[in-house]
């Protein structure tokens, strides 16, 4: 592409103003746009009302060719959910607690210029949006879109408890408070859920967790299968019966996901254990998965509450969104 054309061609940054220095982040657009020949940025601020989408869609009217996001999670998604399958890929300079997509996108974390750098120098990669379909307990109908994981009951519930002053001390730790403090109130529920619309299975469960990838802050490898551009949800439906279940569900993620999975060995000795894993957490993967409950539950995506739901249906939407990704 020509000098003329580069110019011709400008981004845009959708940023939260709690999340970013501003002015940093300013200079290291300027310094990244001219380094690659593009033209001037424009600048879109989130708001309380507007978390990213209809900030992201003056952007695409505005004729923007990149949409740089930056802020955490939640901004994150709300990009990724206006962009969705509109071709202009997305650039993520990542300032929140958790930075899920960047994480499992191997994005450096703690440099604003390298994710600058990375967005008008780095190059494309089609990657899929999970979509979620649900019903609120109040009886609306709302579809939502996720980039790492969804998740009904315990898990969000962590994500309701979790305290944002700690957030801002502590990091993702501060997650840990949250699960503490779920925990005691946590109550297993009873489901119906079909996978790529096999016949609907029963079950008693403390969480339900889908994912669209696997990786989670503290570098746990919750779903190791998962991945972000095969077209296919990874479903975790957990059991546990007592501190016992939950300290097997534990070892799973942090020993035989993180350590035992890497050599043959390892892998053997995980699937001399996996029936007694089966029990307290199943796995499955599938194009969608479709989920009834019983009674109302907490639903979260992307580290976000979204209040009580009375059912889920949710998919990949394969290639939905581009990113952009180091050279």
């Amino acid at each position: 592409m020509s000098a003329s054309e580069n110019l011709a061609r400008h981004a845009a940054v959708v940023y939260n103003p709690v999340k970013v220095d501003l002015a940093r982040l300013r200079a290291s657009v300027t310094t990244a746009e001219q380094a690659a020949g593009w033209g001037a940025t424009q600048w879109f601020e989130t708001t309380i009302d507007d978390v990213g989408q209809a900030a992201t869609k003056q952007a695409l009217h505005a004729g923007a060719a990149m949409v740089l996001s930056a802020g955490g999670d939640g901004t994150v998604r709300a990009v990724a959910e206006a962009l969705r399958e509109s071709g202009v890929p997305m650039a993520i300079v990542p300032s929140g607690t958790g930075n899920l997509l960047a994480r499992n996108l191997l994005l450096p974390l703690g440099s604003i210029d390298a994710a600058t750098s990375i967005a008008f120098s780095g190059v494309n990669k089609p990657i899929d949006l999970g979509v979620a379909i649900v019903t609120t307990d109040a009886g609306a109908v709302e579809e939502h879109v996720f980039l790492v994981m969804a998740g009904l009951g315990l898990d969000a519930q962590m994500i309701a408890n979790t305290r944002d002053d700690l957030k801002r001390q502590v990091g993702w730790l501060a997650y840990v408070d949250g699960v503490a403090r779920a925990l005691p109130k946590a109550r297993p529920f009873r489901i119906r859920y079909s996978v790529a619309g096999r016949t609907d299975r029963p079950a008693q469960v403390s969480a339900i967790l889908v994912a669209n990838c696997g990786l989670l802050p503290g570098n746990l490898q919750f779903l190791p299968d998962a991945r972000l551009d095969d077209g296919i949800l990874d479903i975790a439906v957990l059991q546990p019966k007592g501190v016992l279940g939950w300290l097997t569900i534990w070892r799973r993620v942090t020993w035989e996901n993180g350590v035992l999975r890497r050599s043959a060995v390892g892998r053997r000795m995980i699937a001399a254990t996996e029936s007694s894993n089966e029990r307290v957490m199943t796995t499955l993967r599938g194009p969608d998965i479709r989920i009834a409950l019983e009674h109302p539950q907490d639903f979260e995506l992307d580290g976000d509450e979204f209040g009580l739901v009375r059912q889920a249906r949710l998919h990949a939407d394969a290639g939905a969104l581009i990113v952009r990704v180091p050279a």
